[in-house]
């Protein structure tokens, strides 16, 4: 593909895009043990258990996962999976999850990441991608995500819910891939 792809963020800061790899274990588990509890909770895993780190890594050639992992120095940043099925009736749709440190936010890492994952999905072929979000709690990913051509397919209401016990609505948002011309 692609990589490594060199991309400056909207304050100036260099940043680098590649593929995770078994390598990386160390520097993921880094930078998810920097994620604060506020914004793990709704994540499907849990991120700071390295058994979890552990089942990415291994699954980086063979997984149904296809993730990348942005750099600043030697730490990783961001980092974002494209998930894939091989069968069943969803195979023509990827979902999409991305991560990234509280203070590289608000930066577009987030926007790099996820037009990344939208032209690896296009050169995989799928013709969908999905994006779950928190309302709520994930509204600039909601926004951005719109600005890139994701609509609202369905919202969830009080389908989540917090540590405490808050609920809150889930939107999913789909976005329709063309193979015969690019995004952007």
């Amino acid at each position: 593909m692609r990589y490594p792809k060199e991309i400056i963020l909207k304050d100036g800061t260099d940043a680098l895009i590649r593929p995770l790899a078994i390598i990386d274990e160390p520097a993921l588990r880094e930078f998810y043990s920097k994620i604060p509890e506020e914004d793990r909770w709704y994540m499907r895993y849990d991120v700071t258990d390295p058994a979890v780190i552990r089942k990415w890594i291994d699954g980086i050639e063979k997984g149904p996962v296809y993730s990348t992992v942005a750099f600043i120095s030697d730490k990783i940043v961001a980092h974002a999976g494209l998930h894939l099925r091989s069968f069943g009736s969803t195979r023509h749709v990827g979902r999409l999850r991305i991560m990234v440190l509280p203070e590289c936010r608000h930066k577009r890492l987030g926007t790099w990441m996820l037009l990344d994952l939208i032209r690896s999905a296009m050169d995989k072929g799928l013709t969908e991608l999905r994006a779950d979000f928190v309302v709520g709690i994930e509204d600039a990913a909601i926004e951005s995500a719109i600005k890139l051509d994701f609509f609202k397919k369905a919202v969830l209401e009080d389908y989540v819910k917090d540590p405490k016990g808050t609920r809150y609505d889930m939107v999913i948002m789909i976005k329709c891939l063309h193979k015969d011309w690019g995004d952007f």
